[in-house]
């Protein structure tokens, strides 16, 4: 197990270096990310679905697709909209009962570990 300072450094680390790809994506196609980011901007909004539900549906594909960067975003997301660890793990279980094992790793790991950083970071 890594050590917090680690975790820090790690899921933090993860997410500005999806910002900074972000940001060189902009410079050479700017519609193409602002049209995105628009759209997800959109599809995440509070509507008949919670943004709390919206953020475990995007952790549970994640999670599905194996595509770190987007399971640590989410969780975190989650996390922001008030998640609680059993919410987690129910949405880990459902992830995980149609992903199999490479996803169950990934649910038992990545998304567990980034769900206790960031409770204790911004709770």
């Amino acid at each position: 197990m890594m050590e917090n300072n680690e975790h820090v450094n790690y899921f933090d680390q993860s997410i500005s270096d999806y910002k900074r790809g972000t940001t060189r994506m902009q410079e050479y196609l700017p519609e193409v990310t602002r049209g995105y980011f628009e759209f997800t901007e959109e599809a995440f909004k509070e509507g008949a679905i919670d943004k709390k539900e919206k953020q475990l549906m995007a952790l549970a594909i994640s999670i599905y697709a194996q595509d770190e960067y987007c399971i640590i975003y989410h969780t975190k997301g989650a996390v922001e909209n008030g998640i609680s660890e059993a919410e987690l793990m129910e949405t880990l279980a459902i992830s995980t009962a149609l992903g199999g094992g490479a996803a169950f790793a990934q649910a038992v790991t990545l998304a567990t570990d980034a769900y206790a950083h960031y409770q204790q970071k911004l709770h």
